[in-house]
């Protein structure tokens, strides 16, 4: 069983950097690929990002390509989202979730997802 703790999320204004954590419990992490979702009001929860269990391989969305960075350490179990030049529209609740096993980490799909975060909000005044 794992079980993951977002931190990190406050309002912070346009232009603007935060940088979340992940925190992660049980031996799996370290061999378990990693993603970040977010979720807006009255949206679908969209992918982010992920990364790989080494840390060597990262994917990110377009829309935040350019502008979030993922990373973990794998000796503290936290896999971090920092997230430069924010937008309004990047307002939402972020949460990290486990690569399933067997499942691909590029892959957008909550289905492919699993162990999921209680999520922490970020928002982004214009």
């Amino acid at each position: 069983q794992v079980q993951l703790v977002e931190s990190g999320g406050r309002l912070v204004q346009a232009g603007g950097s935060l940088k979340l954590s992940c925190a992660a419990s049980g031996r799996t992490f370290s061999s378990a690929d990693m993603g970040w979702f977010r979720q807006a009001p009255g949206k679908e929860r969209e992918f982010v990002g992920s990364i790989s269990k080494s840390g060597g391989w990262t994917t990110y969305a377009d829309s935040v390509k350019g502008r979030f960075t993922i990373s973990r350490d794998n000796a503290k179990n936290t896999v971090y989202l920092q997230m430069n030049s924010l937008k309004p529209e990047d307002t939402a609740r972020y949460y990290c979730a486990l690569v399933s096993a067997g499942r691909s980490m590029y892959s957008s799909d909550t289905k492919d997802y699993s162990y999921w975060g209680q999520g922490t909000q970020v928002t982004v005044s214009s």
